[in-house]
């Protein structure tokens, strides 16, 4: 069995802050990437960050680039998502996903990932 329990959403004006984190549990513990997706009403998942575990890598959409930051905790399996400079359109349902067999893959496709969380909603208004 494989958790995944994200939280700190919730509601922001334009230009502020929010923290997201996820736990794993489970057999989601021995993830090699972890990353993070929204979705608005009537779009498609959207990749938004994700952090590899074995490399350190890190990596973010366009539209989130220098104003997102994916960090991890290994002691708490916990990895979190700053966001900062929040816009109306970050405005979305934030899931956290991990994968557990081993790369390759793209890390922006939700179809590379094992698992997901139930996510989070977040609003930012104008």
């Amino acid at each position: 069995q494989a958790q995944l329990e994200e939280s700190g959403g919730g509601f922001v004006q334009a230009g502020g802050s929010l923290r997201f984190s996820c736990v794993a549990s489970g057999r989601a513990v021995s993830y090699y990437v972890m990353g993070w997706f929204r979705q608005a009403p009537g779009k498609e998942r959207e990749f938004v960050a994700a952090t590899n575990r074995r490399t350190d890598s890190t990596y973010y959409s366009d539209s989130v680039k220098g104003r997102f930051t994916i960090s991890r905790d290994r002691a708490k399996n916990t990895v979190y998502l700053q966001m900062n400079s929040l816009k109306p359109e970050d405005t979305a349902t934030y899931h956290c996903a991990v994968r557990i067999r081993p790369p390759p893959g793209s890390t922006t496709l939700p179809s590379f990932y094992d698992y997901w969380g139930q996510g989070t909603q977040v609003t930012v208004s104008s």
